[in-house]
């Protein structure tokens, strides 16, 4: 159920979704973040059910995601949300790195009210375009009694921040949520539950504070056969503060580099182990050399890494 008195305010960063390219067949040669977000909303007449507000926060290609914009887009959704008028809000984004855009804002925010990540994988200029049609559902599930937390929504499937991953370059669809599933699907209009919404306790905006203008330093190192350490010993060198492995199968490491990364340990740098499978997690089975980051992906431990290093908590 909607209510369209309710508010709806689009945040955009730039992506795909406002990609345009010189040829409408041309579905890979094209330029990212190139339509303003107030124009993608003034072209689909379906979003005139209720009132729409715009706003641009950065127009990058989500590939290039940095930092400074992750701290705007974290700003500027907790101001909409202190908003009583404003029933959700909707960050229209690259797919690249939407995934990790959505842990992140969930780990910082956790909002009582939805927070709507969108792409497409089809420019604008598109004969195939995705977006207009990934925009309403977004708006809608936006408008939502009841939804809270942040969700990506592509394809006619709503996602948790917590398990939503690309599991493909260029199909559309491209998304999955590993073993958990999706939160629920948009079906002629009408929005089916799988499961319950995100939920989770927020860092909070002051957790963001940084040392000396920047975050924390953390890489993800990828093992592999042949993998050889001098990665580790040049970012122990450069001041990294934490480095995720992506192990192979259960998180293992390969010999050459899991020396290296228990020496960075001793020197002081966090190491975590995660997987470089797409589903399931690192399940630990007596003592370890390094420890386990759970269920999360490596793009997700890198950040809740980041973040608690930011925040002073224990890593």
């Amino acid at each position: 159920m909607q209510n369209l008195s309710e508010r709806v305010v689009v945040l955009g960063t730039g992506g795909t979704i406002a990609g345009s390219a010189e040829r409408a067949a041309d579905t890979l040669g094209y330029r990212a973040g190139q339509i303003p977000a107030a124009r993608l909303v003034e072209d689909i007449v379906a979003l005139a059910g209720g009132p729409i507000e715009a706003q641009q926060i950065a127009q990058i290609d989500s590939k290039d995601m940095v930092d400074e914009v992750w701290l705007a887009l974290a700003q500027a959704v907790h101001t909409q949300l202190e908003r009583p008028d404003v029933a959700g809000v909707v960050v229209t984004h690259g797919t690249d790195t939407l995934e990790e855009t959505a842990y992140f804002l969930q780990r910082v925010l956790a909002p009582s009210r939805p927070v709507v990540l969108v792409g497409a994988m089809r420019p604008a200029t598109s004969l195939q375009a995705d977006g207009p049609q990934n925009l309403c559902d977004a708006v809608q599930v936006a408008r939502s009694r009841g939804a809270r937390g942040v969700v990506a929504v592509l394809a006619g499937t709503v996602y948790s921040a917590w398990d939503v991953r690309k599991v493909h370059p260029y199909r559309l669809e491209a998304f999955d949520a590993g073993d958990a599933g999706p939160v629920a699907r948009l079906e002629a209009g009408r929005l089916r539950m799988l499961r319950d919404w995100p939920v989770g306790q927020a860092l909070g905006l002051p957790a963001l504070r940084r040392e000396g203008g920047a975050w924390p330093w953390v890489e993800i190192l990828t093992s592999h056969a042949g993998a050889r350490a001098a990665a580790v010993s040049a970012w122990v060198a450069g001041g990294v503060r934490g480095i995720v492995v992506a192990g192979t199968g259960n998180g293992s490491v390969h010999a050459a580099l899991e020396g290296a990364l228990v020496d960075a340990r001793a020197a002081g740098v966090v190491v975590w182990r995660s997987t470089r499978c797409q589903n399931g997690e690192v399940l630990d089975a007596g003592p370890v050399a390094l420890p386990s980051a759970g269920t999360l992906t490596p793009v997700q431990a890198r950040i809740e890494l980041m973040l608690r290093l930011t925040a002073g908590i224990a890593a």
